[in-house]
């Protein structure tokens, strides 16, 4: 069969490559086309359509400015459908994008599958809507989310969370600390990982806030966790004079290694937590305290981090527009690098968090769904 895929950005594109390796063992005639990355053209042999790192936008103002591209994306991923008549589509996460890819989808009579819902319990509630319309099958990962789309009138399955998988796998291969040093040229010293997001404007309004707060802390070295698809001249510019390595293709064995992380709210949050690395969990944006205020009145939940929102608890300090600034990120970055009661809480909260997942290969089990119904 011919699988149609859309990832967004590193995260989907890590997820789809596996949904893909699962596919394949599924469906041995699958074919595949997709807007995604390096990981996905990996396991397709084929190139992207549109590779992720060229849709990468966010923010309300950074879409508007940059709405001209996103719209030419659009029509290029839906002739792209058109002309080559998949049998599913299957959309990873990246909602605003997709949810207009489902709709056209639909209407042409193609079967709609969306692995990773998108956060609409806490951003966009009306999106559930088009969802209902336009999804026929929609594969969870948060295993609050099928009740919470019950209760909106939509069947939904927690399939098991990708994370678990990748993080269990990952660690399987983890040299040990002095090996680790070693491979990557780094001094003998406990790490403090920084982890500032995958997106440009992420790592410019995060990361010079963790080097300052890391920087507090001389008898630690930070280390900064690349992503794939940013350039190095970019942490030049935003680091200065800053003497701090940034680690590629290493971020999992650099967060498992480090006595404690800062990381850009996001996916890494939960990868952190399955790491059982304590973290810190930061958010700057524009720092205005109007727009906090604001995005705060639109969500629906207590939490915006994924370990928090998973069990409804505050496991992690989320720091988040103006409460996110270098005093406040090393009053909670010094406690964790102790041998506190806030470290240990942290730990215990993450045991939970892991048995609330469970340990179901989500991919395997997704891609056996989507095959059965695709049929």
């Amino acid at each position: 069969m011919k699988y149609f895929l859309i990832a967004g950005e590193a995260s989907g594109d890590l997820h789809a490559s596996h949904l893909m390796a699962s596919l394949k063992q599924q469906d041995q005639q699958a074919e595949f086309r997709f807007l995604g990355g390096d990981l996905m053209e990996a396991q397709a042999g084929t190139q992207a359509i549109i590779h992720y790192r060229d849709m990468a936008y966010m923010g309300f103002m950074d879409v508007i400015k940059h709405l001209g591209k996103i719209l030419g994306f659009l029509g290029t991923a839906r002739r792209a459908i058109d002309d080559w008549k998949p049998d599913a589509v299957i959309l990873v996460d990246y909602p605003s994008f997709n949810l207009k890819v489902a709709k056209f989808a639909h209407n042409l009579g193609i079967q709609v599958h969306y692995f990773i819902s998108p956060k609409v319990w806490v951003w966009k509630q009306w999106r559930v809507r088009d969802i209902r319309r336009y999804v026929d099958h929609m594969y969870c990962i948060l295993p609050f989310e099928p009740e919470w789309y019950s209760k909106h009138g939509y069947q939904a399955k927690y399939v098991g969370n990708p994370t678990v998988q990748e993080v269990a796998q990952a660690k399987e291969k983890f040299p040990v600390f002095a090996d680790f040093i070693e491979d990557f040229g780094l001094v003998d010293r406990p790490i403090i990982a920084l982890v500032p997001g995958s997106r440009v404007r992420e790592i410019r309004d995060n990361l010079p806030l963790m080097l300052q707060a890391a920087a507090r802390h001389p008898e630690y070295q930070a280390v900064v966790a690349g992503a794939p698809n940013i350039e190095d001249a970019l942490y030049r510019e935003v680091m200065g004079d800053a003497s701090v390595p940034v680690l590629r293709d290493a971020t999992y064995q650099l967060v498992y290694h480090a006595r404690a992380a800062l990381v850009t709210s996001g996916t890494a949050t939960l990868e952190t937590a399955l790491l059982g690395t304590p973290q810190v969990a930061c958010y700057r944006f524009n720092g205005s305290q109007w727009s906090y205020r604001f995005y705060r009145r639109l969500l629906s939940g207590k939490y915006v981090t994924l370990p928090n929102l998973i069990l409804d608890e505050a496991v992690i300090p989320e720091l988040l527009m103006h409460l996110c600034t270098v005093d406040s990120i090393d009053t909670h970055l010094a406690q964790l690098l102790a041998d506190s009661a806030e470290r240990t809480a942290q730990l215990d909260g993450y045991r939970r968090l892991a048995d609330r997942l469970g340990t179901n290969v989500c991919t395997d089990t997704a891609a056996q769904m989507i095959v059965a119904r695709t049929k």
